[in-house]
């Protein structure tokens, strides 16, 4: 693992939250290995089972998780999915029925009490329910049938970073099981290559330098990259308060584009693949604008960019590429945020709850 981060303003700012960061390869290595085993065998029972139909419920972070396992099982498993709105359930009292539904919770902590309520009654509801947490004592876990651990271990930095990874890594495993596939093989060189990238620390700082007084920024990409999009966007608001807009790129066409000009940053988060093949007419109008525009991608679309930070995922298939485009942007939310004065570990207005995960 890498030495942590240069210090911040004071001798701890950013302290935890950098060790966290720089824990996701070895993170990523212990789920391979000891949670991968456990994740076919909750897959298998699932698949058993034939559910017609997924929804995903999660709240901040694991939302995010929540949408790249939308793609991945609509796309890897052909299940049609939907995101959950569970004030329908808690706030509405609504009870839908979700017999034949696969109803999936994921959190880090597992105590989000509408999350915890609404899994539950999805379950009541016939439906079959499946917690992924970072915690497998967590009330999330006791109220559903199954339960992946995404083995992150204890993370103490407000700001989630690994368990986010790991739930990334734990979902697409379940999907491939899903579908009688043993993802391992295909994710084993993730974990060295998220050690590669987590050691170019020197170049995400010269990116912090030049986005250190940024107003705001936007964050863009499409298919598997859109919920890295998303969570570099909430990453950015949370540690270092920038706004942060964060939308696929087809729909920032739709209108968002006319506040993009030679004074607007633009983060463009770009697949190798077809997610990254939709995006380059994106790409072309954003020039086309004058946008300061940051790619984190390919070599041959850094190259035409601003600025960049060239992702390396030479035989990484793009539906796993979600878990590396994430690392750079973690470093450069907690970089811009030494840089203004915080400290990422203490973002205001926010407490380590299991509420708030």
């Amino acid at each position: 693992m890498s030495a942590a981060f240069p210090a911040g303003p004071s001798e701890y700012a950013g302290r935890i939250m950098s060790t966290e960061v720089l824990e996701q390869p070895a993170a990523l290595r212990r789920l391979l290995a000891d949670g991968a085993p456990g994740i076919r065998e909750v897959a298998g029972a699932v698949a058993a089972r034939k559910p017609r139909f997924v929804l995903l419920a999660a709240r901040g972070t694991s939302d995010h998780a929540a949408l790249y396992a939308k793609y991945l099982l609509e796309i890897r498993r052909g299940l049609p999915c939907g995101l959950a709105s569970m004030s329908t359930i808690t706030a509405y009292g609504t009870r839908p029925d979700f017999t034949g539904v696969l109803f999936v919770g994921v959190s880090q902590w597992g105590g989000s009490p509408d999350l915890v309520a609404a899994t539950w009654a999805a379950r009541e509801a016939g439906a079959i329910t499946l917690a992924v947490t970072n915690n497998p004592d967590s009330a999330l876990a006791a109220v559903a049938e199954y339960h992946i651990d995404v083995l992150a271990g204890a993370e103490r930095a407000l700001p989630a970073t690994k368990s986010y990874t790991a739930s990334l890594l734990a979902l697409y495993l379940f999907t491939e099981s899903l579908g009688g596939a043993d993802g391992a093989g295909a994710a084993s060189a993730v974990p060295d290559l998220a050690d590669e990238i987590l050691a170019r620390g020197a170049e995400v700082r010269t990116l912090a330098a030049r986005y250190r007084f940024a107003a705001r920024m936007v964050v863009i990409s499409r298919g598997y990259g859109y919920p890295t999009a998303r969570e570099a966007a909430l990453k950015l608001m949370e540690t270092a308060y920038v706004p942060a807009l964060a939308y696929s790129g087809a729909d920032l066409l739709h209108g968002p584009l006319a506040m993009i000009d030679n004074s607007s940053p633009v983060i463009a988060v770009v697949p190798e693949g077809k997610g990254g093949e939709a995006l380059r007419p994106v790409l072309d109008r954003l020039r086309g604008r004058g946008a300061d525009l940051c790619v984190v991608g390919p070599a041959a679309e850094t190259a035409r960019a601003a600025a960049g930070f060239v992702l390396p995922v030479e035989g990484v298939g793009e539906e796993l590429q979600p878990i590396l485009e994430i690392l750079p942007l973690h470093r450069l939310a907690y970089e811009i945020s030494i840089a203004r004065g915080y400290d990422p570990d203490a973002p205001r207005t926010m407490a380590k709850t299991p509420e708030s995960s």
